[in-house]
């Protein structure tokens, strides 16, 4: 891995003339692209409300909590903003295995001279905060709350991070940065969506500076990524066919608001079901596999009723409602 250590941003941009946002604000650039800046996507669409608060954690050094369902592109949102800025990024995942010693650091044997010795290995915290990196939290109330409080100190603005195994104090570099994205807001599995998140220590919730929801995106957006993603349907026919799936999306939103579903389209769903169209040539069977498959049986029903009302096209499971209800 690169060291990262002594590169600094060489430039500010305004966010106008970068990403078209009504804003007096100008962002820190890095010259050059480090291995660990990610890939740009041209077809990206972003939100503006989040998208400045990203900026802000990146320009002024802010916390950045952001929340919202599965699916809205949380983590992505933070990466495609960092590519932009050409700014070093790494994205953790934190699953219930993800240790204190997977954050902080252990004593591991190496081999040196031929000989076996102990050497302590930092973990990716105190790697990060000694670097220009954009550190991302992801599915942060899935954490485990013993673990979390490890970062506790670096959620304070230019808060220093201590190793106690080592005896050493570390002062984050003046570009390191801490980002993070939840699909709850600290309340755990609320509505059974979410196995596995946490109730978050409200003393932790309050140290970030800034928290953003990111909803899914307008109807015409969500056509233009899906046909970003699947060109063959960058037409106008195939607006109309994307137009329709986005549409039979929406209902199933609306039922899992209403409490009629468990379960929703997101738009990774949604770009999988165009693409796997474009694999089989048909969407009934298309959206068969990629996302009524996955509902409850006792809600196949009303999903493929969702499916009829937008299509005109009768599947086996709306039939089977029909029988069901005389």
């Amino acid at each position: 891995m690169t060291d990262l250590i002594h590169e600094h941003p060489s430039r500010r941009v305004s966010v106008r003339e970068l990403f078209h946002l009504d804003a007096d604000l100008e962002v820190p650039v890095f010259e050059h692209r480090d291995e660990h800046v990610p890939e740009a996507d041209p077809a990206y669409c972003f939100n503006p409300d989040v998208t400045l608060a990203i900026l802000a954690g990146f320009t002024r050094n802010r916390r950045v909590l952001i929340q919202g369902l599965h699916g809205t592109g949380k983590s992505t949102h933070i990466e495609q903003v960092a590519a932009r800025l050409n700014w070093p990024c790494v994205r953790i995942n934190l699953d219930g295995h993800i240790s204190r010693l997977d954050l902080v650091g252990k004593d591991t044997i190496v081999l040196e001279d031929g000989k076996q010795i102990t050497r302590f290995q930092e973990g990716i915290v105190p790697w990060a905060l000694r670097r220009p990196v954009a550190l991302i939290f992801d599915e942060f109330d899935a954490g485990r709350p013993d673990v979390m409080f490890v970062i506790q100190r670096i959620l304070e603005q230019d808060g220093k991070f201590t190793l106690l195994d080592q005896n050493q104090v570390i002062s984050p570099h003046p570009f390191f940065r801490l980002f993070a994205t939840a699909n709850t807001v600290g309340l755990g599995n609320a509505n059974g969506l979410y196995h596995g998140t946490q109730h978050v220590n409200q003393a932790q919730m309050d140290r970030w500076n800034i928290v953003a929801s990111l909803d899914y995106l307008p109807r015409e957006d969500e056509i233009r990524i899906v046909q970003g993603k699947v060109p063959r349907y960058a037409d106008e026919r195939g607006h109309q066919l994307i137009s329709t799936m986005v549409a039979v999306a929406e209902l199933t939103r609306a039922g899992f608001a209403a409490g009629d579903l468990s379960t929703l389209m997101s738009p990774r769903t949604l770009i999988a079901w165009a693409e796997n169209t474009e694999i089989f040539g048909d969407p009934a069977l298309a959206f068969r596999l990629s996302f009524l498959n996955k509902c409850d049986e006792a809600e196949r029903g009303l999903v493929a009723e969702y499916y009829q009302r937008c299509f005109d096209q009768e599947l086996a499971e709306s039939q089977s409602l029909r029988l069901a209800m005389m």
